[in-house]
């Protein structure tokens, strides 16, 4: 039996009738494709026990196509994702917020993918009040382009103006998305995210009706490449899971890359972590770069990422993409930056390269789905979670138990100024 089979044929149909949210429906209204509410993967992974979905970063179509078979081999729900700086208005990234469900919906047919799907849009941030006018603009109109999930990431910001901005642009957000929040800026060891901290802007949350599905931290990772073994801190990261339990808010684990597998197994046993992000490696391994255990791009002597001859990308195209990072003064993390002007190369290639590309993310998403998250058979949960709700919104897994009276906007402001913490170096740490 393989692990499709483990799918009840009139569950999913069921699970497709009613679980797709309706502007999943709207746009794709002949798809046999379960694209979700991020609820759902939420829920499906908790009801598992000690479970992670990958959110896989879409950085390529290459990306999508491999993990999505991955996912389908594992029997395992699935997030895919974009963040604002890869696919937004300023993308690096031919996959954007406003394509990836399209592409998503597309390679699901194509393929016969029969695993429910969550579109997430990842770190929608908020650095600075200017930006909150123009989110009020953009926001629904990813929910227009077919996301089910989004994270609003107002972390830049003080806590009281990362609370108050969640506040106001929560009406953006359909009640039956997926919604994650976050506490704490993402720049590795410095200034990590306190118990306090994560506590004032959950407790903020629920005052007025707002109940997260996830929430992120600065608990030691970063994103992007790291250059050392230095990364998520376990303990810190359980220490404010049980702190926010009463809220029943999961963890959202950023910055997989540079963390090796084994300490990712840590946060899965030991944290209430249910979203795990992989973006970096991604995209390295379709290109056909070599990473360790960590996620890490190995270099040669010269410090150049090492290519394995034959997989990935085509040797000649490869020395295109060095020609063009050298030309363009993009070295390391920046690598990025190669996505959005090589993409429709890399579509051009033969269609074994292409298969190539694919079938190593395949591969190295498959055993971090089934050695690392214990994430397989996770779909049959979602699906069967559909059913009994009969509905594409499970409703929020808590309830209000914060008095509103005591959360008001100058509340607000006098609470966070009592907070002691220490945010780190100023800089702009890109997500």
């Amino acid at each position: 039996m393989t692990s499709t089979d483990k799918i009840n044929q009139s569950d999913f149909e069921r699970a497709l009738k009613v679980g797709r949210p309706p502007n999943i429906q709207k746009l794709f209204p002949n798809s046999k494709a379960l694209l979700v509410s991020g609820k759902y993967i939420d829920l499906a992974m908790t009801a598992k026990g000690k479970a992670v979905s990958i959110a896989a970063n879409g950085r390529n179509s290459f990306v999508i196509r491999g993990v999505l078979r991955a996912a389908q081999k594992a029997n395992s729900a699935l997030i895919i994702e974009i963040a604002r700086s890869e696919g937004g208005t300023e993308a690096y990234c031919a996959v954007n917020f406003w394509n990836l469900a399209r592409i998503v919906d597309a390679m699901c047919n194509e393929m016969g993918i029969r695993i429910p799907v969550a579109i997430h849009a990842d770190h929608y941030g908020i650095k600075k009040p200017e930006d909150i006018p123009i989110a009020r603009e953009e926001i629904p109109t990813l929910f227009e382009a077919g996301v089910t999930s989004i994270a609003i990431d107002a972390s830049h910001l003080p806590d009281d103006e990362n609370l108050l901005a969640s506040l106001e642009l929560h009406p953006m957000v359909p009640e039956w998305a997926g919604y994650e929040t976050e506490v704490g800026e993402i720049k590795g060891k410095e200034g990590l995210s306190t118990v306090e901290e994560a506590l004032f802007l959950i407790r903020g949350l629920n005052a007025h009706g707002i109940f997260p599905n996830w929430i992120a931290l600065n608990n030691g990772t970063t994103h992007g490449i790291q250059d050392s073994s230095a990364g998520i801190q376990v303990d810190l990261t359980a220490q404010i899971h049980q702190a926010l339990e009463p809220y029943k808010v999961s963890g959202a684990q950023h910055g997989t890359s540079g963390n090796s597998t084994e300490r990712l197994r840590q946060i899965v046993r030991q944290t209430r972590t249910t979203k795990a992000n992989v973006a970096t490696a991604l995209q390295m391994i379709s290109w056909g770069v070599e990473v360790n255990d960590y996620g890490n791009a190995i270099l040669d002597d010269s410090g150049r990422f090492l290519k394995v001859k034959g997989q990935g990308v085509r040797e000649s195209v490869w020395q295109q993409m060095l020609d063009y990072a050298a030309e363009h003064g993009l070295k390391g993390g920046n690598f990025k930056k190669l996505n959005l002007p090589f993409e429709n190369k890399l579509l051009a290639q033969p269609q074994v390269v292409r298969e190539r590309m694919a079938q190593r993310v395949e591969d190295f998403v498959y055993s971090l789905l089934t050695d690392v998250f214990n994430a397989q058979d996770s779909a049959p949960l979602a699906i069967e979670a559909i059913c009994e709700k009969g509905s594409f919104d499970p409703g929020p897994k808590a309830e209000r138990i914060e008095d509103p009276s005591r959360w008001t906007p100058d509340k607000i402001r006098q609470k966070a100024a009592a907070i002691v913490s220490n945010k780190g170096p100023e800089g702009d740490f890109d997500d």
